[in-house]
């Protein structure tokens, strides 16, 4: 009786990767503007790999800082701009001048002059107008 012998699939190694490797790929997460997944991807590792890597780095450089009577200092979150208060002073004097409107349909021409204190009604009036 002849059995055939099958080979079995090579099993994967397990990957190990230098300290030097590890430092330069957390140095380059730690760039502005600079992806995790970018980085990751550019060097051949699992994105959960390098995230974790980057957290005990994080990790042993918060714990080598303190000294044992000392608390942790805490980082505050950069603070995004809001928006400020202005005030805007309104004209005693109502503005003068005039607004001129000309409308071209068809072949017709249409003029119009308003007064610039009635800029609201002007505008009322145009919206029904070009309906």
């Amino acid at each position: 009786m002849h059995t055939k012998l099958i080979k079995a699939p090579m099993r994967r190694s397990r990957r190990r990767y230098t300290e030097e490797f590890k430092k330069q790929a957390i140095e380059a997460c730690l760039q502005p503007g600079i992806s995790m997944a970018s980085v990751a991807l550019a060097n051949g590792l699992n994105a959960n790999l390098l995230r974790r890597w980057v957290t005990e780095r994080q990790e042993e450089a918060a714990g080598s800082a303190i000294l044992p009577d000392q608390r942790p200092l805490e980082i505050a979150e950069p603070t995004t701009p809001g928006l400020v208060p202005i005030t805007v002073a309104m004209p005693e004097t109502p503005p003068s001048g005039e607004i001129k409107i000309e409308i071209h349909r068809n072949q017709m021409l249409i003029s119009i002059t308003w007064p610039v204190s009635q800029s609201t009604s002007c505008a009322d009036w145009l919206r029904d107008l070009l309906r």
